[in-house]
């Protein structure tokens, strides 16, 4: 059981490692992190808090989803009281340990709470996650023979022949981050969890003890967190709706996550590359991205809308407006509405615009695969196409 224990844990650090140095591209949301804090011990009253710092490295799927492993340590505290400790068979004497070494490896599912409400991705991150945990250290302490003390007495069997034991439990926490830039983040986690102590028969909680730990993390995304307009900017270059310059330009604003600087230069970009066009040919396409349960546009959007509705009202063609939303969040029923609402403000905000209503067909295609990219994000959009 041991050795499967441990071939598991190296498998899951080897994966994760792994799997995020293929990906940590410009602009992959893979990121790593250090911090440090205290970690206590609950039994029938509080341990003295011990020294505890951590290493992650994750990735976050969408700006909504990330998994991450944790490495933890390197101390537990269990104090001398009635209650925390069990007894060496004296009454009144109880076990006492200070700052036992121990690791843990933590393996989170990371639930990004402010990006699903947020516009874009929040320049504060409220986060929750949970998952498996196996900690490591010592036996510690067994209890000993009734024969030779009481049967609530132990004994200390460190050190040991064979020392390392692996405890598998789970944890849970939430977390509070700031991003000082795209790249660079301070957070403030709490974690708690519950698995069989590492002090052993000693606790007298040994079978399912609880731990809090409270840290301060500092975090680095590679290439910087993506998010609706960087997406949407990469989705619109490879269209050939803007140049690879224009969205590269876009993406670099975006990331110093400044909202009036954005504004400022999609609208700049979307004007230069729109008349650009309308001098050359009618653009035979263009879409129009949203957040997340929403169907509202932008002041960004109603400028690419307006510009584009100079350069097709006048022209002697017809054109679809369709709807689509991701298929992997929200059920048919609630899909099918929002690629309706969001096919509908896109085809009046034309019409208000003067494009005549009969050279627009709209329609809603509700929750769909992936349209770009193999990205779900992308698929909340509305696709504007000549027929």
């Amino acid at each position: 059981m041991k050795l499967k224990a441990i071939a598991l844990s190296i498998a899951l650090a080897a994966g994760v490692f792994a799997a995020n140095a293929q990906t940590a591209t410009k602009g992959s949301d893979v990121f790593v992190g250090l911090g440090g804090g205290v970690i206590t011990t609950f039994n029938e009253g509080l341990n003295t808090p011990a020294f505890y710092g951590n290493i992650m490295v994750g990735k976050y799927i969408t700006p909504i989803w990330g998994v991450r492993a944790v490495i933890g340590g390197p101390f537990q505290n269990l104090d001398e009281h009635a209650g925390n400790a069990a007894n060496y068979g004296t009454p009144g004497t109880y076990y006492n340990k200070q700052n036992k070494l121990f690791g843990e490896l933590n393996a989170d599912v990371l639930f990004n709470i402010a990006n699903l409400f947020a516009d874009d991705l929040a320049k504060f991150d409220v986060y929750a996650f949970l998952g498996p945990t196996l900690n490591f250290s010592s036996v510690g302490t067994e209890f000993a023979p009734a024969a030779n003390q009481n049967s609530t007495a132990v004994r200390v069997v460190e050190p040991n022949p064979d020392p390392l034991k692996i405890r598998v439990g789970a944890t849970a926490g939430l977390g509070l981050g700031y991003n000082i830039t795209n790249e660079w983040e301070i957070a403030l986690e709490g974690r708690f969890g519950v698995t069989p102590s590492v002090f052993g028969d000693a606790s007298q909680y040994r079978k399912g003890e609880g731990t809090g730990r409270l840290t301060l993390n500092a975090m680095y995304t590679f290439g910087g967190k993506n998010g609706k307009f960087a997406r949407a900017a990469a989705a619109a270059a490879a269209a050939g709706y803007l140049s690879k310059e224009a969205a590269d330009a876009l993406a670099r604003d975006y990331a110093a996550k400044n909202p009036k600087i954005v504004e400022k230069v999609v609208e700049k970009e979307v004007i230069k590359e729109v008349e650009k066009l309308i001098n050359n040919e009618i653009p035979a396409s263009t879409a129009v991205f949203f957040t997340i349960g929403k169907s509202n546009l932008t002041e960004q959007d109603k400028a690419r809308l307006k510009l584009y509705a100079e350069s097709i009202k006048d022209v002697d063609a017809t054109f679809s407006v369709a709807g689509y939303a991701d298929k992997k969040t929200g059920t048919p029923k609630i899909n099918q509405t929002l690629s309706e609402q969001r096919a509908k403000v896109v085809y009046d905000y034309l019409v208000s615009c003067g494009v005549p209503a009969s050279k627009l067909e709209k329609s809603a295609n509700g929750g769909v695969d992936p349209i770009f990219f193999n990205n779900d994000v992308l698929s909340r959009t509305v696709i504007i196409k000549a027929k």
